[in-house]
């Protein structure tokens, strides 16, 4: 197999906002930098607002992926004049790429760009015990995985169908109004998408600002909205034989152990003609390189033969921001920290948390036709926490109880081999709402999932005697 090529892994980089200017649309010089004072929140009636004259409401969304796109099309539908900057338009994010069958139609994602339909999954323990998951599957119901620069491009086409203006663009920072109505004025770098092009400094005044733009944010730091762990994804693309692609037709696995990730996993994902090898770390990222050998060669015989065609890394949050609003501005996707534990998936939330908050922009506007305030977006942010919260703590604690060590770990698989666990567990995952079970079959569960502790822990205990 070919070595892995050398890559650097960005450090948290952002800019400070600016100080308020007019015009719309021109060419710019960098104000004077300023912090946002820290302020309370004030609750106001949406419908205090004014109405605009002879215009509609005008956003930015700053970043293209799913919860950019996503966001620009609810916006642009939604009779708001809506602008979507993104520098990378053939962004290649190192993701897994898994995506719930409920998005799909949700969505209404075409079924062309889905790669691969996973029926079927292997989760392998650090003893290499592996379990068949998948079992209590309808016939119907799969896994869809996606290529990040397919998904991407085509919500970000569908958005500029519907009437937004997507530019090839680096944010650099933003003014903040000087009273309550003024614009905001955000000031980026504009390609012509000429390779090696050094761009034109242009600057866009706009009523509100989605921050869409991922784990380094300069959104979030443009609004003061702090730090939070992140966990580092390294991810190849290996293009393995024809005869050894058919191994993973409609089947992902994952691997647990301290080799793949102490506190993460490893995954080997098929996608159209080859398969994405990665891993992820909060706690150990100097050491990434590391664990990504080890998912390597834990999957070593079934990828023999693969040719490495791209390497990626990225980082990935951990937990949700300690501040996700400012005034009109709103966090969505990774920028807002919607990334969930255990199983590290976020494309589902990224795109929902950026149509959420769309609409409730396009709401608290009337369709476009008022100035909206900080209590409009922050109807989002409630709809968000009280549909998604449980799912993100159940999530938190199940990586807590079974991540912290190998024979954990051991226990974990063991309990995925459990039909019950399946069911439940592909139910959550593939409809996005926690299922009730039955009582007793919950009674069983409890019962086992202590049976596996305890096993782990005796295990525990003989390992460190050895």
């Amino acid at each position: 197999m070919a070595t892995t090529s050398s890559i650097s892994l960005k450090t948290f980089t952002g800019l400070r906002q600016s100080t308020a200017e007019k015009p719309h649309f021109a060419t710019a010089a960098a104000p004077r930098a300023h912090r946002p004072a820290a302020q309370k929140f004030q609750v106001l009636a949406a419908k205090t607002s004014p109405k605009l004259a002879n215009r509609n409401l005008r956003v930015a969304v700053i970043g293209g992926g799913p919860a950019g796109g996503a966001a620009a099309e609810a916006l642009a539908k939604g009779g708001v004049e809506t602008f979507l900057i993104e520098r990378k338009l053939d962004n290649c994010k190192p993701c897994g790429g898994a995506i719930p069958l409920c998005m799909v139609g949700e969505f209404d994602l075409p079924l062309d760009i889905i790669d691969r339909r996973v029926t079927r999954m292997k989760m392998i323990s650090p003893s290499n015990v592996a379990v068949d998951i998948g079992r209590t599957l309808k016939p119907h119901e799969y896994i869809g995985m996606v290529r990040r620069e397919v998904l991407d491009a085509y919500l970000r086409e569908r958005a500029a169908k519907n009437g937004a203006t997507v530019i090839n663009g680096l944010f650099l920072k933003m003014d903040m109004p000087q009273d309550k109505n003024a614009p905001y004025r955000l000031h980026f770098t504009e390609y012509d998408g000429a390779k090696g092009g050094v761009g034109e400094k242009r600057t866009l005044e706009v009523d509100a600002v989605i921050g869409a733009d991922g784990a380094n944010s300069r959104v979030a730091k443009s609004i003061g909205a702090g730090d939070y762990d992140y966990a580092i994804a390294f991810q190849e693309r290996i293009k393995i034989p024809d005869d050894k692609m058919v191994y993973y037709e409609n089947l992902a696995e994952m691997y647990v152990g301290d080799d793949v990730s102490p506190d993460f996993y490893g995954w080997v994902f098929p996608k159209c003609d080859h398969v994405a090898v990665g891993t992820g770390t909060v706690t150990h990222k100097g050491d990434i390189k590391k664990f990504q050998l080890a998912t390597r060669n834990r999957a070593k015989d079934k990828i023999l033969g693969g040719k490495i065609i791209r390497v990626e890394a990225h980082p990935i949050p951990e937990h949700p921001r300690p501040r996700r609003l400012f005034g009109r501005v709103a966090l969505v996707g990774d920028a807002a920290g919607y990334v969930t534990k255990c199983s590290g998936e976020g494309i589902y939330f990224a795109a929902k948390s950026g149509r959420m908050c769309a609409e409730a922009i396009v709401e608290g506007s009337e369709q476009g036709k008022r100035m909206v305030e900080e209590s409009d977006l922050r109807k989002y942010l409630e709809k968000w926490d009280k549909t998604y919260w449980p799912t993100y703590k159940v999530l938190d604690v199940l990586q807590k109880v079974f991540y912290r060590s190998n024979p954990a770990r051991e226990a974990f698989v063991e309990m995925c081999a459990d039909e019950y666990v399946q069911k439940m567990t592909f139910d959550s995952y593939l409809y996005k709402t926690v299922v009730p079970g039955n009582p007793l079959d919950d009674l069983k569960l409890a019962v086992n999932t202590i049976g596996s502790l305890v096993r782990a822990n005796a295990l525990r205990k003989e390992m460190q005697k050895l």
